[in-house]
């Protein structure tokens, strides 16, 4: 689902829009069961080597570094990354959503390394992972992604500035308005605050494109920054654009948002069965493989299957309403999320439950499930 070809009128108000969805988000709080899984791997530091609030990094291995996001206190970064540091170069992982969220990660790894950066990688194109790229390019560091992610970022993003979104949210506010269910009511809501932070963030932000386009055909890529190699690969699941790094000899693995841990993950321009299928891949690494995910705290093993658990949920509650002959635009609103998933904060019901419904119907049609 891009986002451009929506919206033809002008004068959106970014600053209320972002206000409006960062009080939406503050109920994205860590939980302490995340805490205290991630706690439990002692390569993860204690102590953060840095803490903006809004996001901290934490060591996970030598040379490796997590940068973990808190919503609850700020939306510069909303996505995680992270950075590997060798004794003669580095690299980055994301852009986040914004400069000052690249700014951040970037400071950090100055404080461990002089070492020169090699790239910034974006690992795919969504916003919350690349509107932070201008910083980069300011500071000269190229940033790398998947070969598609620089067009899909202008067709996405680069059309919507300086447009007014008001259509688009005017009709959301009548959709919710006249909803015949409490349910749908407040998936609407919450829509409406998602779209509000993406044209926020888009009308407020220069767009930054990637310098160094990855062919998928010529990856895996490895990089060897002295002392410990990075391989870039590029796996299939979340969007047309997804890259995956990993740190062979420490057992790491920056997921992008091919991993949402202790969250339903967004879904609106998926390939669902790519998906499983790399998470099924990932659920083969080692045992000790530690996971750093798009969004949730750092995880091993039991991220993968706890998502892998939240697609069997959906495809088994999609299913029998499919069996019984419901339509799929009222599917889309009457999937219920189960007790043992209820601390799992959704993003927005328009990008992460409808389309999923939606998606598995059509595989539902062709015997793909």
């Amino acid at each position: 689902m891009n986002l451009d070809g929506m919206f033809t009128r002008r004068g959106f108000l970014t600053s209320t829009s972002c206000l409006g969805a960062a009080i939406a988000m503050a109920r994205y709080l860590p939980s302490p069961a995340m805490a205290a899984e991630t706690a439990m791997d002692p390569r993860v530091a204690a102590q953060p080597l840095a803490d903006k609030g809004f996001a901290s990094v934490r060591k996970i291995g030598d040379g490796v570094y997590a940068t973990i996001s808190d919503l609850s206190k700020g939306l510069a970064t909303i996505s995680n990354g992270g950075f590997i540091a060798g004794k003669e170069s580095s690299l980055m992982i994301e852009g986040f959503r914004s400069p000052a969220g690249a700014a951040f990660q970037l400071e950090a790894l100055r404080s461990v390394s002089p070492a020169p950066v090699q790239a910034a990688i974006d690992t795919h194109y969504h916003f919350d992972h690349s509107m932070g790229n201008s910083y980069y390019g300011g500071q000269g560091i190229p940033v790398w992604a998947h070969e598609k992610t620089a067009s899909m970022m202008a067709l996405s993003y680069g059309s919507l500035q300086g447009t007014d979104k008001t259509e688009k949210l005017s009709a959301l506010e009548k959709q919710a308005r006249e909803a015949p269910t409490e349910a749908e009511r407040e998936h609407l809501k919450g829509d409406m605050n998602a779209y509000k932070l993406v044209f926020g963030t888009v009308d407020s932000t220069m767009i930054g494109l990637p310098t160094r386009p990855l062919e998928a055909s010529k990856l895996p890529l490895t990089v060897d920054l002295g002392g410990v190699k990075a391989v870039i690969e590029a796996r299939p699941g979340h969007t047309p654009t997804d890259l995956i790094v990993r740190v062979p000899d420490r057992n790491i693995v920056f997921t992008g948002d091919l991993l949402f841990n202790f969250m339903y993950p967004a879904t609106f321009d998926a390939d669902l069965r790519a998906w499983r299928k790399t998470l099924d891949a990932f659920s083969g690494y080692d045992k000790e493989t530690l996971f750093v995910p798009g969004h949730g705290p750092v995880c091993g093993p039991e991220g993968i299957a706890r998502l892998r658990n939240v697609f069997g949920d959906l495809s088994e509650q999609a299913g029998k309403m499919y069996k019984a002959g419901i339509p799929v635009e009222e599917a889309k609103h009457r999937y219920v999320v189960p007790e043992r998933f209820k601390g799992f904060p959704v993003f927005a019901w328009a990008f992460c439950i409808a389309p999923a419904i939606a998606k598995l119907y059509e595989e539902f049609k062709t015997g793909g499930v």
